[in-house]
């Protein structure tokens, strides 16, 4: 751990061991902006370096954390000014003040590993209103231009013995199924990434496979979450959710909705880990190639 500047910000923490780094923003946020291997591209998206302070929300690309349902009230409260950096054994935790429109608190532990190149992140929502507000932890990494993402549909099987569903798809009004960047299979949906495709897209589903994943450049982006059975999730019950537009692509997992009391609070956990030499797939069976996609 060491504080550093970054891209004009003079205060943020970098977190490294000999394969990966992960710089998270102090100034604003909290936003861990930096995502890659030692010397290699960000898989992040970065926007508005530098800048801090005012009343209007900037997507300023990285990973962030949210409270879902969507609204244009408590989604997009602006985080704009500085956070609160604590070191702990093993992680560092980045405390936001308590939204004022929200009453929300949130905060982000980082655990970055002495070797290897999986991260664990810990989000946490703190209700600090004198009344109960029903959310869901929505974390959301905002992935940089130019890669495909790779969604798990439900699980297929024959029609003998599956007369039930297996899963959904949740749709928003702008998305278009047979928009050019989107590659269907039978067990998985491919959305590329287009710089010059202005019309945005998004798509939820359950975390049918346990992960989302995002290849640009060679470089395997995963994120791993954990579907608790029976548990009600926001947006028609997605698990995991993928929105792109003509600048980036956002990889997006929920935890499940719940009335948090005054004074609770509701943590929500993802693991990240990042693979070099893997192909762009095109279809299923490349796919299926990739073998960390299907080991333990």
């Amino acid at each position: 751990m060491e504080k550093i500047a970054y891209q004009g910000w003079n205060n943020c923490i970098r977190l490294s061991n000999d394969l990966i780094e992960l710089v998270i923003t102090a100034d604003v946020g909290p936003r861990v902006i930096r995502f890659g291997f030692i010397g290699g591209q960000n898989e992040f998206d970065e926007d508005f370096l530098g800048v801090t302070g005012g009343d209007k929300w900037r997507n300023y690309g990285g990973h962030r954390l949210w409270h879902a349902p969507e609204h244009p009230v408590r989604t997009y409260a602006p985080d704009n000014g500085p956070i609160t950096v604590e070191a702990h054994d093993g992680f560092v935790r980045f405390i936001q003040p308590t939204e004022a429109s929200t009453g929300i608190q949130k905060e982000m532990d980082i655990f970055a590993p002495a070797v290897g190149a999986r991260v664990r992140v810990v989000h946490r929502l703190r209700n600090t209103n004198l009344w109960g507000v029903e959310l869901s932890p929505w974390a959301l990494s905002v992935m940089a231009a130019g890669g495909t993402a790779i969604i798990p549909l439900p699980l297929r099987g024959s029609h003998d013995g599956n007369l039930l569903p297996a899963g959904t798809l949740t749709l928003w009004p702008y998305t278009d199924l047979a928009d050019p960047r989107w590659t269907w299979g039978t067990e998985y949906a491919l959305l590329r990434q287009d710089p010059q495709a202005i019309t945005p897209l998004k798509i939820g589903t359950g975390a049918h496979k346990g992960w989302i994943a995002y290849v640009r450049n060679g470089h395997l982006f995963v994120t791993y979450v954990t579907q608790q059975p029976g548990a009600r999730y926001p947006d028609s019950g997605s698990v995991v959710e993928c929105f792109t537009n003509t600048r980036m692509l956002e990889i997006e997992t929920l935890g499940p909705l719940a009335v948090l009391a005054p004074g609770a609070e509701v943590e929500y956990v993802e693991e990240w880990a990042l693979f070099d030499g893997v192909p762009t797939p095109t279809c299923d069976a490349d796919v299926a190639a990739i073998a960390v996609l299907h080991s333990s």
